[in-house]
């Protein structure tokens, strides 16, 4: 099976960090499932209003690309979920973000997502 991640932020401009990492991860071999409430696809892969609707259980990441104050306001949707890790890419930590993450038993991260698995983003 192929490894899972949610991409919250995802987008459609090619040019923001949501859009590279949907392609970075679907060149890496994952399956995954962006999160972008206005957006019904985005690089040719269906596209969830929210962490809920993703129809698996388990996800091994979940990858912010938001402003902190977005991530605060979804973070205990992605506490429903079983999550092997949540990655706070830059730009989108806070002392308040991690702290909410912690605390409800998720395994942060603080880092680019992106060039863990091995992709430059500004080449992607």
């Amino acid at each position: 099976m192929k490894p899972t991640i949610a991409i919250i932020g995802a987008s459609n401009n090619r040019s923001k960090f949501g859009n590279r990492a949907v392609r970075a991860y679907v060149r890496q071999g994952f399956e995954v499932f962006p999160i972008n409430p206005a957006a019904k696809s985005i690089e040719g892969l269906t596209a969830y209003p929210n962490i809920r609707e993703v129809p698996v259980a388990h996800l091994d990441r979940v990858s912010f690309y938001v402003p902190p104050e977005v991530g605060v306001r979804v973070i205990d949707d992605v506490a429903s979920k079983s999550v092997g890790e949540v990655w706070l890419n830059p730009g989108s930590e806070s002392t308040e973000l991690e702290s909410r993450a912690t605390h409800l038993g998720l395994r942060v991260i603080l880092g680019c997502s992106i060039l863990d698995v091995g992709e430059d983003p500004s080449h992607v």
